[in-house]
């Protein structure tokens, strides 16, 4: 799936309404991994047909979409799964699920959520959301709502985000099949092949030395040349007049 991001904007009542539906979807993940390890034999199916227990018997449980409950536990199978995995295949540590205490996300699906807007989006749970301003510079206008498969929304230290999960697959430029371009998305910057370092040319010295070092004729040769052009600089002897 590609993933398309944005900031929120929320006023505090909306922020306690995220954090209370993250809270839940970490409730139902936490009580989905206790039955698979109370009852013996449970499965996914046996997590989806929880959730609607749950519902029934919690109340803040009941006002989380229905499809929301299903991904938390799908996350809770997820990590059970995992396990298994890693058991089959001998990796140590078999990462054993684990509870959560702190969750910072809750995932909708198809439900419990509509688009007003390229830049606002409503919750319609509830858990009284409301509608959220996103802030980003992605293109959302030309996206049909068919493929926006879930919507996340995510808890940081510098804010709150939402995630869309579109149900594409985006290829670089360069393949046969680029889908995913026409949505308007930033394109990542592909490196260009640089072509390989050039050695530089060796020196007049450089090549004088190698071809003394080849060979000791070379050597004489070379020395004799430099003996003569000494010669050639220098200004000639005088000699001392004999005494007759």
């Amino acid at each position: 799936m590609y993933v398309c991001e944005f900031k929120v904007r929320a006023n505090a009542e909306q922020r306690r309404a995220i954090d209370e539906a993250i809270r839940t979807a970490g409730f139902i993940r936490n009580k989905c991994l206790r039955l698979w390890m109370d009852v013996r034999g449970t499965g996914k199916a046996e997590m989806s047909a929880y959730c609607a227990v749950l519902a029934k018997e919690f109340s803040f449980a009941k006002t989380l979409n229905s499809m929301a409950r299903q991904a938390s536990a799908e996350r809770a199978w997820a990590a059970v799964s995992r396990f298994y995995a890693n058991c089959k295949q001998g990796i140590r540590p078999v990462g054993y699920p684990k509870f959560k205490k702190d969750g910072r996300s809750v995932e909708y699906k198809t439900t419990g959520w509509r688009l007003l807007d390229p830049k606002r989006i409503q919750f319609t749970d509830g858990k009284g959301i409301g509608r959220l301003k996103l802030i980003g510079t992605w293109d959302l206008a030309q996206v049909p709502t068919e493929l926006i498969k879930r919507v996340r929304l995510i808890r940081r230290a510098d804010g709150y985000y939402c995630q869309f999960l579109l149900g594409i697959e985006y290829r670089p430029e360069g393949t046969q099949d680029p889908r995913g371009d026409w949505i308007g998305c930033r394109k990542p910057k592909v490196s260009t092949p640089t072509r390989a370092p050039q050695r530089p040319q060796p020196s007049l010295f450089e090549g004088r030395r190698k071809a003394t070092e080849a060979s000791p004729t070379a050597a004489v040769s070379e020395a004799k040349r430099v003996i003569q052009s000494t010669q050639g600089q220098t200004a000639p002897c005088q000699t001392a007049p004999q005494d007759k």
